[in-house]
């Protein structure tokens, strides 16, 4: 059967469309959970949640910044998943997420902010991975210095350091 060439370059770009990701196809971690996100999301892969190693975020089309923060001295060069990136794999079906730190800290982060050129859940400062003592393994920045919108006190409250779990909520 031959296909006419509109049907064949339907098919082709069909193809090469990327498929939306099904429960199924998030992987188990194989490493330390470094972050486990639940609640109102449709992709999980450990007893209802999404859980992710450090080598699974790695994979989730990391991105790199340079900016300023009020905590650091200088300019700092952070490496992360976007979290816009993070809450689409998860499939996250709600308009607010909260983050929570190792010390039970929370943070509200409404959709707003899961947008492209937006906060980062990080796992690099200058090339590093960030110890407890330094505010990590996870981090979720802000680019500050490219958006002033970035640069006031609700923002810098939503930068949760020490990130180990967030709720997506209904």
């Amino acid at each position: 059967m031959t296909l006419s060439p509109i049907r064949r370059a339907a098919a082709l770009l069909a193809l090469a469309m990327p498929l939306p990701l099904a429960a199924a196809e998030l992987a188990a971690p194989e490493g330390t959970i470094l972050l486990t996100v639940n609640g109102a999301i449709a992709n999980t892969n450990v007893d209802g949640t999404a859980a992710f190693d450090r080598a699974m975020l790695e994979e989730l089309d990391p991105v790199t910044f340079e900016t300023t923060t009020i905590w650091t001295d200088g300019v700092q060069s952070f490496t992360g998943v976007p979290l816009s990136r993070l809450m689409e794999v998860v499939g996250a079906e709600a308009d607010s997420l909260s983050a929570t730190a190792i010390n039970d800290y929370a943070v509200q982060i409404p959709r707003e902010d899961w947008v492209e050129d937006g906060a980062i859940v990080a796992y690099l400062n200058n090339g590093e991975a960030m110890s407890v003592r330094d505010k990590g393994p996870l981090w979720v920045v802000y680019p500050y210095d490219s958006n002033a919108d970035y640069q006031t006190e609700v923002i810098y409250s939503r930068s949760i350091w020490q990130l180990d779990r967030i709720t997506v909520e209904e």
